[in-house]
């Protein structure tokens, strides 16, 4: 079983901070996804690909996966860039 821990990416469409500091643990699909016969919905028995794990830190994720044999990897956060501009710079 596979994991990937990741710090929650601030949302595009507002502008508020909540929630950046929490860390997440996905486990990957373990197996493919197929069509439902009678709807036509993509779908899979696998259940953990369901499950998301919130943490407060990335050395409590890794420690929760290492105490249960996970196999995580850690995705780094970008560093954020700001791109500060006056309003007269609409007009230029």
């Amino acid at each position: 079983m596979t994991a990937r821990i990741y710090q929650r990416p601030k949302n595009a469409m507002q502008s508020g901070k909540a929630l950046l500091g929490e860390w997440l643990l996905e486990f990957a699909p373990a197996e493919a996804r197929r069509p439902d016969p009678l709807m036509g919905w993509a779908g899979s028995s696998d259940t953990q690909a369901q499950v998301t794990l919130k943490f407060g830190s990335q050395a409590e994720a890794q420690a929760y996966a290492d105490l249960y044999g996970i196999a995580a990897t850690v995705h780094a956060t970008p560093p954020r860039r700001l791109k500060i501009q006056a309003y007269a710079d609409n007009f230029r």
